[in-house]
């Protein structure tokens, strides 16, 4: 891993290397949704939520799925560097 690499909080103390991170999408949607299945029986799948609700899936250049009980805005604005709006 690399001396200067950036991470972001998805909640509940889990990192993900901001570097890696492909896209940000809601959960809601039937194609993420079974986007999340296929992970899932791929043993892809990171789940983050800590037995929260899932509101945002981080998929990244390494094919894994994360899901994230935080909104897609806060993590968006954490990737940027932003203060989220909470």
């Amino acid at each position: 891993m690399k001396d200067n690499a950036k991470f972001i909080d998805i909640g509940f103390g889990n990192l993900v290397a901001s570097s890696r991170i492909l896209c940000i999408a809601g959960a809601d949607s039937s194609p993420i949704r079974r986007m999340i299945q296929e992970a899932r029986d791929r043993s892809m799948l990171i789940d983050g939520c800590a037995g929260k609700k899932c509101h945002s899936v981080i998929i990244t250049d390494s094919d894994h799925i994360i899901l994230s009980s935080l909104e897609t805005e806060v993590l968006g604005a954490l990737l940027e560097g932003k203060e989220p709006n909470v």
